[in-house]
Parts: structure tokens; sequence; C-alpha cells
């Protein structure tokens, strides 16, 4: 859901596992330096993937003069369009919508007859957002003069892909550069197959036919989380097992723990530290058996179980292996110019590893294409990756987290302020959750930001910026923030960091 895949671990990335290869790109046709022939290719550059890492490569090499190509073989947009980012969050609208009525009597003084969900409409009204987006998708690549070639390419070569059509039609294309974009898949228990009814990925979990009674997520990262907030708004019993000590492990302990205590609240039952030792699909649902730290086992039975552990790159029958493409963990090492240990060949995205986000590949794809073009390119800096999740309360966060701050031995001043304190929370009647900022003690860098809140996807962009521009506690004290609004709790929370709070 970020995406789909919105909150990635917070470790040493892929980037930089290939050494950097120097050199200016030149356009075909080009010079065999030790043959000294000439080779003439069908485009200046193959995209293999039409995603959110492919789609902008390819946009962007052809604003830059090169003759482009771009390989897919379902719809362009790939899973962020299609089957995470864009679905997901019509269907979280839904929910939060739906919340509103639920609430509305109670809290905002409107009462109604006979409120109904019509779940088919909701998911129909989903892929209507999927189906417009990837029109857009495919326009740019129209005006952008990019030949989109229907197809699964598989390389043949460091400068060539057969594609086969759904017909069984082969074809061969040519390029001086190729750009592999083919993005990851949902990562499975050992031993078990999703069938799509009762064994749930991510596509099928936002495809369904009905409100399920009840649903067992297996992973509590951003997937799992975005859906227990959904169903469970529409009357599904949600349980959430979760093998580290806290759901949505990645993000700081208290926004993990704020969190967990508000489902607990809202009726939602959650095991952490806690392995599942098996999935058995029945005739009457799933039984999911789970095993807590000190070696408790319990069945939990349900409807139907979504598995949400993360995800594996498509990396398999493309052709890598004969290239002697490097890989770690299933996922292609690269440089921080996105090239591969292959020469001229490049990968972005989900496929080249973590960070696994939507805008992660894109801002790769971009690098990319600039290096192509140019030989240079700005690196992506993943020190300061934003992380969304789209639930509701929704979290955020960038930096460093507390405890990895702690871990690496840096003296730190924490700021952390409540919402249930800012006034516009209090009129909008959302005031669960807080801002934390994590600042360097001696300098005031702004080390990270973690927030969870009705707005945190929206608000967390100040800081990523403030990040970038080297911004200190002192600086973001003094950048007058507008009232009434969310905002504010940055700016007091910085305010609390540094012994100047005024107003709690």
């Amino acid at each position: 859901m970020a995406n789909l895949i919105s909150n990635p671990p917070k470790a040493e990335s892929q980037k930089s596992k290939v050494e950097s290869q120097n050199g200016a790109v030149v356009a075909a046709p080009t010079q065999n330096s030790e043959l000294g022939t000439q080779h003439s290719y069908d485009f200046d550059v193959i995209v293999l993937g039409g995603g959110p890492g492919g789609e902008p490569v390819a946009t962007r090499s052809s604003q830059l003069g090169k003759k482009v190509a771009i390989i897919e073989r379902e719809k362009l947009g790939g899973v962020c369009t299609n089957w995470g980012c864009i679905p997901t969050k019509a269907l979280l609208r839904n929910a939060e919508i739906y919340e509103s009525f639920l609430e509305a009597p109670k809290e905002w003084g409107i009462t109604y007859d006979n409120l109904k969900v019509d779940f088919t409409k909701i998911i129909q009204r989903s892929r209507g957002v999927v189906d417009r987006n990837v029109r857009g998708i495919e326009y740019l690549m129209k005006k952008n003069k990019v030949e989109v070639i229907p197809g699964n390419g598989v390389l043949t070569g460091k400068n060539s892909i057969e594609v086969t059509t759904k017909d069984g039609t082969k074809r061969t294309v040519t390029g001086n550069k190729i750009i592999i974009a083919t993005g990851a898949r949902a990562r499975l228990l050992p031993n078990l197959k999703a069938d799509g009814k009762q064994i749930l990925t991510a596509p099928e979990a936002m495809s369904m036919d009905h409100i399920p009674v009840s649903m067992t997520i297996v992973g509590s990262g951003a997937i799992g989380i975005e859906f227990a907030y959904f169903y469970h708004t529409f009357g599904t019993k949600i349980t959430i097992v979760e093998m580290m000590p806290n759901i949505l492990p990645v993000e700081d302990t208290e926004v993990s723990q704020e969190l967990e205590k508000l489902y607990k609240k809202k009726g939602m039952t959650i095991f952490t530290n806690t392995k599942v030792n098996s999935v058995v699909a029945g005739k009457n649902g799933t039984t999911v058996e789970i095993e807590s730290a000190d070696g408790k086992k319990e069945k939990i039975e349900a409807e139907c179980t979504l598995i949400a552990i993360g995800v594996q790159g498509n990396t398999e029958n493309i052709g890598l292996e004969a290239l002697g493409m490097k890989m770690t963990k299933g996922f292609i090492d690269v440089d921080e110019n996105m090239q591969t240990s292959v020469q001229g060949i490049y990968a972005v995205g989900d496929v080249a590893g973590p960070p696994w986000l939507a805008h992660v590949a894109t801002s790769e794809g971009l690098v990319a294409a600039e290096h192509i073009a140019t030989g240079s390119a700005h690196p992506v800096d993943y020190d300061n990756i934003p992380g969304c999740t789209y639930c509701q309360p929704q979290v955020s966060s960038v930096g460093l987290t507390e405890r990895a701050a702690k871990e690496k031995g840096m003296q730190i001043k924490i700021g952390k302020f409540p919402f249930s304190a800012i006034g516009k929370a209090r009129a909008i009647s959302h005031t669960e959750g807080f801002v934390k900022l994590i600042f360097d003690a001696k300098y005031g860098e702004l080390l990270g930001a973690h927030i969870i809140g009705s707005e945190a996807t929206e608000m967390l962009e100040e800081l990523v910026l403030a990040r970038s521009h080297g911004a200190t506690a002192e600086s973001i004290l003094k950048t007058m923030h507008p009232h009434p609004t969310l905002s504010e709790a940055v700016m007091e929370a910085t305010s609390v960091a540094l012994g100047e709070a005024i107003h709690i």
C-alpha cells in the first residue's frame, strides 16, 4: 500500500554493491572498442517494466533525446498503479468516509437512517481510479514518443530482449542501454500457495467480492496494517500476527506502540513476538497455528488469511543468470548510478532491492536516465527516504528512529508534542497521535521525524525538505507556522526539544 509497499526496513540499501562504471554514453550507432565495429540498435534505451521506476526512466530518457521503448506484459503503471499505491488509497478513502458516518451522530450532531455499504461499488470505484491513471500513463508515453511494446521480455544478451506477446508471437528488439524495472511481488511463507480466495496476497485482498466475517493478517508492515484498518472499519474481525516486538516494526517504537494501543481499543486482536507455524485452508476457512516467544501454541480460525510479510524481486526467467548478473537475496546489485554488474544494463525500483517504495523507484529511474544521457547523475539520498502508512491514524517517518540513534551512540534531544494539544486537531476531532522529532544534541541537526495522526503523510514533506536542507532545531522553531494547522505540532515538538515549549 506505498504504496502498497509503503514502509521499507531502514537498513543498508542494496544500492551500493556494484563498482561505479565511468564514461559518457554515446547514442546508437556505437563503436565496439574491441572489434572496431559499429552497432546499429533499434533503440537507444529499452526499459523492461512499466511501473513507477520504468515509466519515469522512459519518459526522462526520451526528454533527453533518446529513442526509447518500454516493454510491459500487463498494464502500464506496474503494481503501484494497478494493485498497490493507487487502488488501496481509493479503498482507504472509502473506509475513512464510512468511519466518519459511524461517528457522525455522536461527534458531529448529524443523524441519518438506513446507512448501507455497497461493497461491490467500493471495489468498482477503486478499479475505476486505476483505469484513469493507466490511461494517463499511456498518454504520457505517446506524448513523449516512447514506443510501448506489449509482451513478456527476456534478455538474450546485454543489448537484446526477446518479447513474447500473449498470442505467442515473438520479436527481438535491441538497445544500446537496457534498464530492468520488473518490480517485485508478494513473498509467501515456505510451502504456502495463495489461492486468491482463502489465502490472499494484496491484489486479492483489494478485489474481494464481499466483506469477510473474519481475517487473519500475517505481517504488520504497511500492507498488513492498511488492510487491517480497511476491513476492520467495514466490520471484519481482524487478527494480526507479527513476529517482531511491535506492529509497524520499522517505525519508531513509541509510534508503533501508540498505533497498537489504538487498534486494540478498536477491537482488533494483535499478537506480537509471535511466529506462524502453518497456514491451512479448509472447507470453512483458514487455520493459522501461531507460537509465542515462550513456546505457547494456539490456532486462529478465520474466513481468510492475508499474507503480508514482504516482497521478492521479479528476477526469475528474464535471462539474468545467463548474463552473469550479480544479485543478493534475489535482488539485483547496483551502484549509485543504478548500473548493474553487466556493462550497459541498469536496474531500478523494487527489483534492485530496498527501500521498496514507488517514490524511490521513480527517483532511481531519473538517476539512471540522467546517467545514460550525460554520464553523470545526482545519486538518490537513501538516508532521507520518506515512509508512509495510510491507515487511520496515518503514520509517516523519515530519518533515524530513537532506537537507531541510540544504537549509533549519538547524543540526542527529543521533542514530542500531542495532537490533543493542537487547536485544529480538536476542531476536526482528530486528536489521536503526536509528532516526535529527534535532533543532534550538539549541533541541533534534525536526525529523524515521526508522526502518527490523521494527516501524518501530508505533514511529513516539510520535515523531509528540512533534512535535505540541513535544518536545525532552531531554524525550524524560528520558522513561522500558520495557525490553526496540524503542522503547528512540528514547531511545538521542536520547542519541547529545545526546552522552550509554551503550549504544553
